[in-house]
């Protein structure tokens, strides 16, 4: 990924320690607000991907990931803090976890998206992952502002049953039982979806059939998974020539 590039902005991996401190302090501001450093154990763990403005180095967008052989490992992962992951332990292919995907503030152009997309999508290829996995993150920690994003969902998106997460954090939303009869306003629905969400879902992804309410972060997030194999062949296309 050296110098992927799209329009004003150019993705590569972190290589130093003022890289990661600048993805840090882009995190404080989208998760926690104001100044700081967002920072865990995971991060000395993991690849970290920088999307920056192409003239003056100015970061935008950042992710981190956190390459697994294979399912037997997933139990390493941050999602396996709050979901439990039994049923993915006999996944056979290689594995990839992506976390803390954010966004400076404010920020609307869609090509920052498309980079980011374009850096990972080379990333997946070059190492064979065939499953892409994370935590997508809803703002705030009450479900009642996401309620038709959440029975849209339910009635269109939860994991296959020989995936599907179980419940393990303590304070748990369980969307699937409570609207998966009910009927989403489409439009209320996509607007309240988060957009790495969205991107997932028009690829084919997956979720848990609950939301962890996550107090640290004050958001409410649903484990997300896409396999690759799955993907449309045209969104592929689409894809690899960004």
């Amino acid at each position: 990924m050296a110098g992927f590039r799209r329009g004003r902005y150019v993705a590569r991996f972190a290589d130093t320690p003022e890289d990661l401190t600048a993805a840090q302090r882009l995190r404080h501001l989208c998760f926690r607000g104001g100044e700081g450093l967002d920072a865990d154990p995971f991060d000395e763990l993991c690849l970290h991907v920088l999307v920056e403005e192409a003239d003056g180095g100015d970061l935008v967008c950042c992710f981190r990931l956190l390459p697994f052989r294979d399912g037997t490992e997933i139990g390493a992962s941050y999602a396996a803090q709050f979901y439990g992951l039994e049923s993915l332990r006999d996944y056979s292919g290689r594995m990839v976890e992506m976390g803390r995907f954010c966004i400076r503030p404010g920020l609307r152009d869609p090509d920052v998206l498309r980079v980011a997309w374009g850096a990972m999508t080379e990333y997946v290829d070059s190492e064979g992952v065939e499953l892409l996995f994370g935590c997508s993150s809803f703002q705030g920690t009450e479900a009642d502002k996401h309620m038709d994003a959440f029975a849209l969902l339910a009635d269109r998106h939860l994991a296959p049953k020989r995936w599907l997460p179980r419940v393990k954090a303590p304070r748990v939303f369980r969307f699937a039982s409570r609207l998966g009869l009910g009927a989403p306003n489409l439009k209320l629905a996509q607007k309240a979806m988060p957009p790495l969400l969205r991107t997932y879902l028009v690829m084919g992804g997956w979720v848990s059939d609950h939301a962890v309410v996550d107090n640290d972060l004050g958001t409410m997030h649903v484990f997300t998974g896409l396999e690759i194999a799955a993907i449309p062949s045209a969104r592929k296309r689409l894809l690899r020539a960004t």
